[in-house]
């Protein structure tokens, strides 16, 4: 063991990787993106390493964690999937990662949220958590997008400056006519700071100079260059989705089995075949089954919802047949990949069928064990 951890033996059960003793003394700050994430994008994640990454390289700031708040329902932007699937998926997204996670705080809200309302929630917490070490209890439920191990800190009690993430086109789109409003700009800038990833050829330093507010504050925005072009958007995979072409390898793999077996974005993949994975099959079936209830419960008391039946196919529970049985919704086609299938093997069917008008489908899922 090295000399840190033998002086704190609780970093290494704490789930958060070890930093050097230089990097302990740093302003710490926790970056937090928000959006639609529908569906969340390996670009998403990539956001918080390329910033943590440059913070770390200029020894300027401590990054100790990092939070997606998917927006609301009632946002109403196109192509918006129900705010319980798009929590589902950043569950499953950020699966691999130590320190980024999901804070469903926002959808859960009666209304739509302004990001400085957003911001200023997830700030508050972490200004009350820190400052008052032993008193969960007047804090209530520990959230789970909060950092881990803030309390195991050589400094516990030092300052944790929230910064907004986001990319250059949120930046930009600062400029138009009635999306923003001006005290809005001023108080995300002035009060957490914007770290801004940035495509290479870009330039968004004309578009900060070109603005009184940005320039006043521009000591609290940071600009990241991006030397990895990434171009995958949330809307093209919807658009791919939509075509029936494949998406594989723009999506993670766990988000893009959920957006299938969901039938999201009006998928025009009627047959998926796969192998039976235990393990993925449970995927998130616990938060969802938490959070269900509550989030029809908001969207019932939100009088401003956009949302309608029509956006979400109607879904039934997974049906599990064996050992020969056949079930009724088996198509033709069904049958014959099970005939094509070897003795030992799952497969699943995905059967859609109509419901007399073009928006609503129903999906049924059929394990057949062979």
């Amino acid at each position: 063991f090295g000399a840190n951890q033998l002086k704190n033996p609780f970093r290494q059960m704490s789930g958060y990787i070890d930093e050097p003793d230089s990097m302990l003394s740093l302003p710490r700050i926790a970056l937090i993106a928000c959006g639609s994430f529908s569906p969340p994008t390996p670009m998403h994640l990539r956001m918080f390493e390329i910033a943590r990454d440059y913070f770390e390289m200029n020894a300027t700031h401590r990054v100790v964690g990092g939070i997606i708040s998917p927006t609301h329902d009632s946002y109403g932007k196109k192509g918006l999937a129900p705010s319980l699937d798009r929590c589902a998926m950043v569950k499953l997204a950020v699966q691999s990662s130590s320190w980024i996670r999901l804070s469903d705080w926002e959808v859960h809200q009666p209304q739509w949220m302004r990001t400085q309302a957003v911001l200023q929630h997830h700030q508050n917490f972490l200004n009350n958590y820190i400052n008052s070490p032993g008193d969960e209890e007047q804090l209530g439920p520990i959230p789970g997008w909060l950092p881990l191990g803030l309390r195991e800190d050589q400094n516990p009690r030092e300052p944790i400056r929230l910064k907004l993430l986001c990319g250059a086109d949120l930046l930009e789109s600062f400029a138009v006519p009635g999306l923003w409003a001006n005290e809005d700009i001023e108080e995300i800038v002035a009060n957490y700071g914007l770290v801004v990833i940035t495509r290479c050829g870009s330039n968004p330093q004309k578009f900060i100079f070109e603005s009184d507010v940005l320039t006043k504050y521009q000591r609290n925005i940071t600009l990241i260059t991006n030397w990895v072009p990434n171009e995958v958007s949330s809307s093209l995979v919807r658009r791919l989705l939509g075509r029936g072409e494949s998406v594989k390898y723009l999506l993670d793999d766990l988000v893009l089995n959920y957006v299938l077996r969901q039938g999201l974005y009006n998928v025009q993949s009627k047959y998926i075949t796969d192998a039976l994975r235990p393990n993925h099959l449970n995927f998130n079936r616990s938060y969802m089954d938490n959070n269900k209830n509550a989030v029809q419960l908001d969207n019932a008391r939100s009088p401003q919802s956009d949302m309608d039946e029509s956006d979400s196919p109607l879904r039934q529970q997974a049906r599990v047949f064996c050992c020969g049985e056949t079930p009724r919704a088996a198509s033709a086609a069904a049958k014959l990949l099970l005939n094509r299938s070897g003795p030992g093997q799952a497969v699943q069917v995905i059967t859609v069928q109509g419901r007399g008008n073009a928006t609503s489908e129903v999906y049924e899922v059929s394990y057949y064990c062979m």
